[in-house]
């Protein structure tokens, strides 16, 4: 069975940072893309940032710059690290799987299995 366990999600005040991960279970991470996504409350989901298998990346406008993914493949976990987050951070952080293996999207219909999401909130 597939399974996608977010964690590392907290309160944090303006200017902190937070590493999300994502444990990865019943498939082996490094044979997809794989993506991190985001929901705001009243807001839809947005794509926060991507990885493939053979190291490229891409971020979100809103991500560049503060937002870093990675991927250890070895412990089938991929990360996200947020750093100098802001209250436009806040919302609940949710990775995601490719629905086809070498192919990164942006979109969310594009994935296949979502994990239950992390919240991220950002508040003095």
């Amino acid at each position: 069975e597939v399974q996608l366990v977010e964690s590392g999600g907290g309160l944090v005040q303006p200017g902190g940072s937070l590493r999300l991960s994502c444990a990865a279970s019943g498939f082996t991470l490094g044979d997809y893309c794989m993506g991190w996504f985001r929901q705001a409350p009243g807001k839809e989901r947005e794509w926060v940032a991507y990885a493939d298998m053979i190291g490229t990346k891409a971020y979100a406008d809103s991500a560049k710059g503060r937002f870093t993914i990675s991927r250890d493949d070895a412990e089938n976990t991929l990360h996200l690290q947020i750093a100098d987050l802001k209250p436009e951070d806040t919302a609940v952080y949710y990775c995601a799987r490719a629905r086809i293996k070498w192919v990164c999207s942006r979109r969310p219909d594009d994935h296949d299995y979502w994990g239950q999401g992390t919240q991220v909130t950002v508040s003095s």
